[in-house]
């Protein structure tokens, strides 16, 4: 016994005070700095002077509310850059204009959503919806319960055509509150504001709702209603929370201020019953025994200079002990088990190290670090399907160029050992969770389970790059289709003009395979500190680990 734990234990071959770790260390220490530099600005909000107007209302904002309601360091922000650099017409929207994340309440693990009255007055832009669906779709798929800080002028007319009618816009919100309901997920609506039109239904559709003193909660306002029927009313006749407590009955709690409600939701959660254990195994967690703070020297974005992903893996895995899956076949993608956090998970990661490989002639190859190959991916395909069997979750770390091409990859049935990948990935029943810690390009983007792929949480660190091809292959594959269409219409360049239609190319590229414009679109949940990662696949797998269900794994047909 002693034996085997000693061979699955992972020991370290870098060196620490080599120019090229200490250059790493540098160039990530700077890039999570400007990541953190730029949270905080978005934390903002509206701004200073939104601040002190939402402050003479008698109002905290979002982010003071959620600091009251939720146990001290827990709250795990997700969705900070959506709608980064969007909307600038408008002023902009920072977060999209509503805060979502994990918290504990009471040690409960909860998922929290709510509008930032401060970015136009917590008005639903197009990412407003698409950001609250999100956060109630991890709601959903982890049997999260959810906690509503309500205050919305409602949807923001200007661009109400792209926040309105489509199944993931405004009215899918209130339709996954339903369906959470019938799931018996747990739903607390707090009304700290205003709550009107469309965006009425959501309180009154979750479990709970609690209501403060001068907030409003009506379909029409006063305004409308006079305009519409001529009626004269003031906003608490028509939908204070004297009356709906009182008269319409549509209110289960009538608090007289914030810090009574915060508190109230606090107590009601206090008292909730438990559901059923989930299936995952869990031990006492043990700290990795490699520093985390290596990781900054060890990943190196260079394809020159390949680094090994098992020393990321080292450091992530409790008491850094990985038993490797298959380590002599299919080298570029490492498969192992291992537990973060005291959870089993099953590892999947993308090896940037070149490897010896031989072919079933005989013949000698070297694998490119970072290229799924067909004896790699029928590895993953096999793996995959054995932790679906052994109720195992995933774990995939992305640093992938793609598959291999060329003939002897075709001949050796690159696509079908591809297409048997991404089959079982597609069908994998057990908890995915996504870390994109490099490239993350075309195909093998999908096949690592990509956001497509239902990963339960999608994390990126601040060296990701999320794009069909690398800025060079795009820039230089665009500029030649460019240059081909002008010289059809009888124009030369010169070697100057193609060289600033390149680098111009480039920059456009690159800014669009920036984590910050994924993040921006919610097709990453969280760009995190590399440092953090064992912590946040940590809450990601005690967030998976509320849901007890497990659907039978079925496959279909697999090409073999």
């Amino acid at each position: 016994m002693a034996a085997e734990t000693a061979s699955s234990i992972l020991t370290t071959r870098i060196d620490p005070t080599s120019s090229r770790y200490e250059a790493n260390m540098r160039s990530m220490a700077d890039l999570v700095s400007a990541i953190r530099n730029e949270e905080e600005q978005i934390r903002e909000g509206g701004g200073a002077k939104a601040i002190e107007n939402q402050h003479s209302k008698s109002r905290l904002t979002a982010r003071e509310r959620i600091q009251q309601l939720a146990d001290p360091g827990t709250f795990f922000e997700l969705g900070t850059y959506a709608a980064y650099r969007m909307y600038e017409e408008w002023g902009g929207a920072p977060a999209a204009g509503v805060i979502t994340g994990l918290a504990r309440i009471e040690t409960r693990l909860v998922l929290i959503i709510a509008n930032d009255a401060t970015v136009k007055a917590g008005a639903f832009f197009p990412m407003t919806s698409k950001k609250v669906i999100r956060a109630q779709n991890i709601a959903i798929d982890n049997r999260l319960p959810t906690i509503y800080l309500v205050d919305s002028a409602g949807i923001f007319l200007p661009l109400q055509e792209d926040v309105f009618p489509d199944t993931d816009d405004f009215g899918r919100v209130f339709r996954n509150n339903a369906v959470m309901s019938a799931m018996g997920i747990p739903q607390i609506a707090a009304i700290m504001g205003m709550c009107v039109a469309g965006g009425g239904y959501l309180p009154v559709m979750c479990d709970h709702v609690l209501m403060t003193d001068g907030s409003g909660l009506f379909l029409a306002g006063p305004a409308l209603v006079q305009a519409a029927i001529g009626q004269k009313v003031s906003a608490e006749e028509l939908g204070g929370a004297a009356m709906h407590s009182a008269i319409s009955g549509t209110v289960d709690f009538h608090e007289p201020n914030e810090e009574s409600c915060l508190a109230r939701i606090r107590a009601i959660i206090e008292k909730w019953g438990y559901r059923r254990q989930s299936p995952w195994d869990r031990k006492k967690p043990v700290p990795p025994a490699l520093a985390a703070e290596e990781i900054y020297g060890i990943y190196d974005s260079s394809p020159a200079r390949p680094y090994d992903i098992k020393e990321v893996i080292g450091r992530i895995v409790d008491a850094s002990k990985f038993d490797e899956y298959k380590a002599e076949y299919g080298k570029t993608l490492v498969c192992g088990y291992a537990r973060i956090g005291g959870f089993a998970v099953g590892i999947i990661a993308n090896q940037k190290l070149h490897a010896q490989a031989t072919d079933h002639e005989g013949r000698k190859r070297t694998e490119f670090g970072g290229v799924i190959y067909t004896e790699s991916a029928e590895k993953a395909a096999r793996f995959i399907m054995d932790c679906n069997q052994n109720l195992v979750p995933l774990i995939f770390l992305h640093d992938v160029n793609g598959f291999m091409v060329g003939r002897d990859a075709e001949w050796s049935g690159i696509i079908k050992a591809g297409a048997k990948m991404v089959n079982a990935v597609s069908n994998s029943t057990v908890p995915k969770i996504t870390v994109i810690i490099g490239g993350s390009f075309g195909a093998g983007h999908y096949a690592m389970c990509g956001k497509a792929y239902d990963p339960r949480f999608m994390f990126a660190w601040p060296t990701a790059k999320y794009a069909v091809m690398s800025g060079d292959s795009a820039a230089n594959t665009l500029v030649e289709i460019k240059i081909r269409q002008l010289e059809r219409s009888g124009k030369q360049l010169s070697e100057e003009e193609k060289k600033e239609l390149y680098e111009s190319t480039k920059q456009t590229y690159d800014g669009q395979t920036d984590p910050r414009y994924g993040a921006a679109r919610l097709w990453i949940d969280k760009i995190i500190d590399p440092m953090e990662t064992r912590d946040a696949l940590t809450t990601a797998l005690e967030a998976a680990a509320l849901n007890p269900d497990v659907p039978e794994f079925k496959v279909g047909v697999l090409q073999t």
